[in-house]
C-alpha cells in the first residue's frame, strides 16, 4: 500500500521512527515533510496529505502534530478525506473497519513512540468491513460533502 506520512513541527520527532515501521511492513512511503522542528502550520501539512489521498499517489495516509486534533480538523475539509484521532487501538482499527477512515491523527505531545507504532500497525492492517450499516454511513459522509463542495 502507498502512504503518505506528514507532519507539523511538533509531530516531527515521531516521524522518523513511524517511516520506519510502515517502510518495514513492506508499504511504499510519501514523505510529505516536515524535516524538522522548525515552526509551521499543521493545516498545510494537511492539505499536502489530502492532495496526496486525492490525487491517487497515496491509499492511506498518516499525519502527526502536537495533539493530532488541529491536523485532523484541517484534513477532514477535503473531500474523499476521513481522519481521526487515534491514540488507543480500538479506534485505530474501529475508524477504518467502520467509517472506512484514510488517515490516521497522532498527537506526538500525548503518546510516545511505542504506542504510535501499536496504533499504525493496528490502522494499517484494519480493512474496511463493507457491512451495509457502515457502508450506508459512509455514503450519508459522501452526500455530506457534495452538499457542501456544491
Amino acid at each position: 500500500m502507498n502512504i503518505a506520512i506528514a507532519a507539523d513541527h511538533a509531530g516531527f520527532p515521531l516521524k522518523a521512527g513511524i517511516i520506519a515501521l510502515v517502510t518495514g511492513m513492506g508499504h511504499v512511503v510519501t514523505d510529505l515533510g516536515t524535516c524538522s522542528t522548525e515552526p509551521v502550520d499543521y493545516p498545510d501539512i494537511a492539505r499536502d496529505i489530502a492532495k496526496a489521498l486525492q490525487g491517487g499517489s497515496a491509499e492511506r495516509a498518516i499525519l502527526i502534530c502536537g495533539s493530532g486534533v488541529g491536523a485532523c480538523v484541517a484534513v477532514n475539509k477535503f473531500r474523499g478525506v476521513r481522519g481521526g484521532t487515534c491514540h488507543d487501538t480500538f479506534s485505530a482499527h474501529q475508524s477504518v473497519e467502520d467509517d472506512d477512515a484514510n488517515v490516521i491523527c497522532l498527537g506526538s505531545r500525548v503518546i510516545g513512540a511505542s504506542l504510535a507504532a501499536e496504533l499504525v500497525k493496528t490502522y494499517l492492517n484494519a480493512k474496511f468491513s463493507g457491512a451495509e450499516r457502515h457502508v450506508r454511513r459512509v455514503g450519508k459522509i459522501n452526500a455530506i460533502e457534495a452538499e457542501r463542495f456544491a
